[in-house]
């Protein structure tokens, strides 16, 4: 009977292991091990069961013992590891404009910003890029309805840029200009579970600026602590230094310049980490007139040139639990902003 029971739970085991290593795992030598554990398992417990004819009612005693112990595994791996890994969890990002501070030449205006990132979670998250801009825009009004043609017009113009600018049928389009970027957490950095921090940045200006109005942006690019494990970023490379920029992106990027920092980085779960492929974190920050976009690819080692799927992307940012927090657009007229102090 112990013998039974033993082989029985080695075959769930082994049955189970077949099954995630067949869905996640990309090494084929491993697929093959835990096919062959399983059907050795189940020869064995075939074996088993035709020598219990000596004990009164054995086959019931093991099918009950066998499939508690299926079930209670079942269970068990349903509360503890699926429903964690399937939870959606998203930190809050907020932005305050506090008083302006006019130097004592008055010729430079600050403004402050408090950036606080709240994790009210119960998960972690690893920073792969945060970035903070500020925009510069000089509104202009007309005392009435823009045509249809020029309406028409801005209306093009305001659904190419991230930064969506008001669309009326009075308010004059005008792309803005970017006064201030900047990263506000250190990349490789964590966020912990229920944490909160404060960060503030300074935004200068002339104070004779003809702007008015400034828009503020903050982005934070994230990936979930409890589904991989990430070393610290490498040395950066650079676009214009022949730093290598995958295919797929140049076609995309618009001459725009571009930052690259790798990580390395492994599976949380330790059956994946020796059945699948070893990848790399690869973040692409890619510089343009409106701030700068940051973009993290995670790719097997080798394979970060080649352009994949939209259903492969989808994949990885479930599987990793990519997301991205925007905060903003938080507008303030420059009135505002110089009559608060």
């Amino acid at each position: 009977m112990a013998a039974l029971i033993s082989t029985g739970v080695a075959l769930l085991t082994n049955v189970l292991l077949a099954l995630q290593t067949w869905n996640d795992g990309e090494k084929v030598e491993f697929k093959v091990l835990s096919i062959v554990l399983s059907v050795s398992s189940l020869s064995t417990v075939v074996l088993v069961w035709r020598r219990l004819d000596e004990i009164p009612t054995p086959k019931r005693v093991a099918a009950a013992l066998i499939i508690s112990t299926f079930v209670a595994v079942a269970n068990f791996g349903y509360q503890y590891i699926f429903q964690p890994y399937r939870r959606e969890a998203t930190p809050l990002v907020q932005l305050n404009v506090e008083k302006a501070v006019l130097s004592a030449d008055r010729k430079v205006l600050s403004v402050p910003v408090d950036i606080k990132l709240v994790n009210h979670s119960d998960m972690a998250f690893y920073v792969l890029g945060a970035e903070f801009h500020a925009m510069g825009e000089v509104v202009k009004v007309s005392p009435r309805d823009l045509a249809r043609p020029k309406w028409r017009e801005d209306a093009e113009q305001w659904a190419r840029y991230r930064e969506k600018h008001p669309l009326t049928r009075r308010e004059v389009y005008q792309p803005g200009k970017l006064v201030a970027a900047q990263p506000w957490i250190p990349a490789g950095n964590w966020v912990e579970v229920n944490d909160e921090s404060l960060t503030r940045t300074v935004v200068q200006l002339p104070s004779n600026t003809n702007f008015r109005k400034l828009t503020f942006y903050a982005t934070l690019s994230l990936a979930r602590k409890d589904r991989l494990v990430l070393d610290k970023f490498g040395v950066s490379r650079y676009s214009w230094r022949k730093g290598n920029v995958p295919s797929w992106m140049k076609k995309d990027q618009r001459e725009l310049d571009t930052i690259i920092q790798t990580a390395e980085m492994q599976e949380s779960n330790a059956i994946d980490q020796y059945t699948r492929k070893k990848r790399h974190i690869t973040t692409y920050w890619r510089f343009g007139a409106h701030g700068v976009d940051v973009l993290p690819v995670i790719a097997p080692v080798g394979e970060e040139n080649r352009t994949l799927s939209k259903q492969t992307n989808r994949e990885v940012v479930s599987r990793y639990g990519l997301t991205d927090v925007l905060a903003g657009p938080v507008e303030e007229t420059l009135d505002e902003i110089k009559t608060r102090r």
